[in-house]
Parts: C-alpha cells; sequence; structure tokens
C-alpha cells in the first residue's frame, strides 16, 4: 500500500488494509507511508512499514529507492494522487499496480499504474478507497480501525479526563488556514457548553505559530475555564483524549477522522470543503454544512454544478457558520445518552 499523507487520508486507509487483511488471512502488508503519519498509523498491528521523510530532499529519495527495488511484492495498491507518490511508485517492483480509475487520477497518477478502480462519481474519499478491494473482488467491508494505544497515551488521556463528566475537545485549526474558524466564535460555544452542558472543555492541536495564535486567542475570550493542551500532546496521547471525549469539535482537519477512529462523535465545520465528500465518515449528520451556500455565494453555482473535488478556500467562507450553528448540533448531541468511554 503506497499513501504517504495526511492524517485523515491514512485513518481512510486503515479500513481498507482491514477489510483486505480479513479477505486475505495468509497475506502480508507493508504501508509506504509517511514519517509524521506514521507515528500514528504506527499503532496498527499486523502490518509492516516504510516510513518516507517529505522533507529529506534527494538524499531521502534514494534512500527509499534503494530500500524499495531491494524487494519484491506482488501487488502496489497505489492510493496517493500526489505526483511525488507515483514516483515512489516507480520504485515498487510489482507485476500489479492498481490505481484509481482515469478520471480520478490526477497528476498523471494513471501513466503509473497497470489496472485501475472502477468509475464511480461523487464518492466520499473513504468509499472511494473501499473501491481498491472491491476491484480486487473484496465486497464485504469491514468498518475497524484497531489502533492500540499505548500506555503513556492512556495515562495522559486520563490526567485530563478522570472522571465521568462530559467532555468536549476542541481542535481548532486545519492545516488549511481558509478553513479555520473565529477564535471568539469557539470561545462561544465553548462557553455554552460549560453552561448549559456542564462539560469540561480541553483545546488539542499541533505545535504550528498558528495554532498557538488561535489557542491563545481562544482562551482570552472564553469567559469559562478552558483546559489549554495546544502543541503538548503526541498523536498517540491524542488519539486517547479524543477517545475519552464525548464530542470533538473541528474544522475539516485530521482530528476529525482520528476522533471517528475511536468512535467519538464530531461536529465538523464544513464551508470551504464538502462534508459529503471529506467529513467524519460516522458523523456526518452533526456537522455543520455550508458548502452548498459557499458554492452560491463565492462561485455562483450549486455544488452539483462543480467538480467534486472543488474547495472553495476563500477569505470569509467559513463565516457561513455561526457559534447558533453549532451550539445546536452540540445541544442535540448532548441530548443523546452518552457514549460510554
Amino acid at each position: 500500500m503506497l499513501r504517504l499523507s495526511a492524517i485523515g487520508d491514512t485513518c481512510h486507509v486503515l479500513p481498507v488494509m482491514r477489510t483486505l487483511q480479513a479477505a486475505w488471512p495468509q497475506t502480508r502488508f507493508t504501508w509506504v507511508i509517511g514519517r509524521v503519519e506514521h507515528k500514528l498509523m504506527g499503532l496498527a498491528s499486523d502490518v509492516e512499514f516504510i516510513t518516507y521523510d517529505k522533507r529529506g530532499g534527494w538524499a531521502e529519495l534514494k534512500r527509499i529507492r534503494s530500500v524499495l527495488l531491494a524487494r519484491r511484492f506482488d501487488l502496489l495498491l497505489h492510493m496517493q494522487l500526489a505526483f511525488r507518490a507515483s514516483v515512489l511508485s516507480t520504485f515498487v517492483r510489482a507485476p500489479v499496480k492498481l490505481g484509481f480509475d482515469r478520471e480520478r487520477a490526477r497528476e498523471l497518477q494513471w501513466l503509473f499504474t497497470s489496472h485501475r478502480t472502477h468509475p464511480y462519481e461523487r464518492q466520499h474519499v473513504l468509499d472511494g478507497l473501499y473501491g481498491f478491494a472491491e476491484a480486487l473482488g473484496v465486497h464485504d467491508r469491514v468498518l475497524r480501525w484497531d489502533l492500540p494505544l499505548p500506555p503513556d497515551a492512556l495515562a495522559y488521556a486520563h490526567e485530563l479526563v478522570p472522571d465521568s463528566r462530559p467532555t468536549l475537545v476542541i481542535s481548532p485549526c486545519s492545516s488549511h488556514r481558509l478553513r479555520n474558524w473565529r477564535p471568539e466564535y469557539y470561545a462561544e460555544v465553548a462557553d455554552h457548553a460549560v453552561r448549559a452542558h456542564g462539560m469540561r472543555v480541553i483545546l488539542a492541536g499541533g505545535r504550528s505559530a498558528i495554532e498557538r495564535q488561535t489557542a491563545d486567542a481562544i482562551v482570552a475570550a472564553a469567559r469559562t475555564p478552558v483546559v489549554d493542551q495546544v502543541g503538548k500532546d503526541t498523536l498517540p496521547q491524542l488519539l486517547a483524549l479524543l477517545a475519552r471525549a464525548n464530542v470533538v469539535l473541528t474544522p475539516d482537519s485530521g482530528p476529525a477522522h482520528m476522533a471517528t477512529a475511536v468512535g467519538t462523535p464530531v461536529i465538523g465545520l464544513y464551508a470551504a470543503t464538502n462534508p459529503a465528500r471529506s467529513g467524519p465518515y460516522l458523523s456526518r449528520q452533526t456537522c455543520v454544512d455550508r458548502y452548498a451556500e459557499a458554492a452560491k455565494r463565492f462561485l455562483g453555482r450549486t455544488p452539483e454544478q462543480i467538480p467534486w473535488t472543488t474547495k472553495i478556500e476563500k477569505p470569509g467562507v467559513m463565516d457561513l457558520i455561526q457559534p447558533a450553528d453549532v451550539k445546536a448540533k452540540l445541544d442535540a448531541v448532548m441530548r443523546q445518552p452518552l457514549r460510554r468511554r
């Protein structure tokens, strides 16, 4: 399997691998994956990983070329459309190289494959990846992630969420700046969570400057206590924290799919991107979806009139989502029986 990045997309790959493992129990699987993504997916059992550091330049490309050319495989699942991934695919010695169908094989991926998945239109990303299993005659899907959490990650999460008090985790930033929501809006929702539902609110995120700035702005605007854990965890620790939360609030980002992998409901914020394509797979009904309004306002079209992969990353697009929209979704989630951690 060749899928280097990103965190959310590697979360989608794992159920496809579990599906094939269930159908082919004697098969050995090797996953060529990005170095950062391996920090999370490396928790998966029953798979060998070959990591690639995308920042390593020519020296790293030469290293992984040597590693891959020394091996032989029966089948390559080329599951990434980036041209860089296609270059790596040329180092994999396999008689069958399965990629996306001609229509979806962007960045010339079709030139690097010998076989292709069946063509489908307007699928969720995960459904599209299940197409690899279907092209191989495996139709019984297994929707399972099975990422065992290490003891230090479990201890980290238990320290932050030590009791049964309901917990909201806010992961406020996407890696794409124009998908991000206003900090003062997050603060307003955090205040509502505390006052209306007695929730514990925890901020989570990475170590980038924008994540630090956003967290600081949320804490400054909030009128109720917020636990700021931004930049203080590892990916396994974050996954353990999401597993102990009752609900996660985030824009289109990796943590939305990490939370899905551990069965935690997600309130996703979608205006710049289409939740029908890239939303949290098990929580699309709890997403705030303003994509159609964004398409009309910024492109003058309906979602049906634009390509399925269109991103409307325009200044102000996320302002189509208002705090009242998110508070209503949170209220609806909290009216349901609280999930058992």
